[in-house]
């Protein structure tokens, strides 16, 4: 929690260095600096809204006297017309962070709908949709917090948190095995117990895999609905099984049906369209 609220904070001061700069000169032209107005944020689209949370640390920071009213949380359903939050703030603050705002719930928002969807498909089976790390540079936390808000799992935080073997890393270490004992003497030489998955690319690769061991996950990359139910049957409970490659919401479910564990979705955030939404000021007293 320390870690996200320092995030947080460090991305609000950046967000609004790259927009304001050497000052938002339109408000401090035209707005009275002691001028105080109420907003609403207004849903134009359906969907699962996320960044609710963020929007009131937004605020906090632009205007410590900021009054924000929740009437939708992080994670509801909305549809086009909802009114999520109202806020009352200094005008010349309020206008200061509408872009950071906007933009960065727009995307959190349309991630969650997309993650709510991919959940929502699988539901009754016994499989978790898995995030990975095709995310926008630096608002991979942002990205990663909506996939969650949506129903879905976050994976890997980034290469430093779990070893992943995968194809570049076998041809240019030399074997998968070679791969694979080099990685356990690594964990062990700096006491790092970090988990491992190893990518496979054919059921050759799987055998040799199967063979050598001293893994947590197996990977099964671009496998074919057949490849994946015989890989499973080889595999038969010894290790964790995560599929990835390619996986759409028409693919989804039919993977979850061979029996794997796990399935990772990279269009779960490199794919997902924002969702539309705007902040209306509807009085200044």
């Amino acid at each position: 929690m320390k870690k996200r609220n320092q995030q947080i904070a460090d991305f609000i001061v950046a967000g609004l260095k790259e927009d304001i700069q050497g000052g938002d000169h339109t408000s401090l032209a035209c707005i009275n600096p002691k001028s105080r107005s109420k907003a609403k944020l207004l849903v134009k689209e359906d969907g699962i809204i996320a960044g609710v949370a963020l929007a009131k640390k937004i605020f906090k920071h632009v205007d410590p006297k900021a009054k924000v009213k929740v009437l939708i949380k992080d994670g509801s359903p909305v549809k086009y017309g909802d009114i999520v939050f109202t806020v009352t703030s200094n005008s010349q603050a309020l206008l200061k962070a509408e872009r950071l705002l906007l933009n960065s719930m727009q995307r959190m928002s349309g991630i969650a709908t997309q993650s709510q969807q991919y959940a929502a498909a699988v539901a009754d089976l016994p499989v978790k949709v898995l995030d990975t790390r095709k995310t926008t540079p630096l608002i991979r936390f942002l990205e990663k917090w909506a996939v969650k808000i949506g129903g879905c799992t976050n994976y890997r935080t980034g290469l430093y948190d779990r070893f992943m073997i995968k194809d570049n890393h076998v041809d240019a270490c030399g074997s998968i095995e070679e791969a694979i004992r080099r990685i356990n003497t690594y964990n062990k030489k700096h006491k790092l117990r970090l988990k491992s998955t190893v990518e496979v690319r054919d059921i050759q690769e799987l055998k040799k895999v199967l063979k050598v061991g001293k893994v947590n996950r197996i990977m099964l990359d671009n496998f074919t609905l057949p490849q994946m139910r015989k890989a499973v049957k080889l595999i038969d409970g010894k290790y964790e099984v995560e599929a990835s490659g390619g996986v759409t919401m028409k693919t989804l479910r039919k993977i979850a049906k061979t029996g794997v564990n796990f399935i990772s979705v990279g269009a779960l955030t490199h794919s997902a369209k924002s969702m539309d939404m705007s902040l209306k000021i509807i009085s200044t007293p």
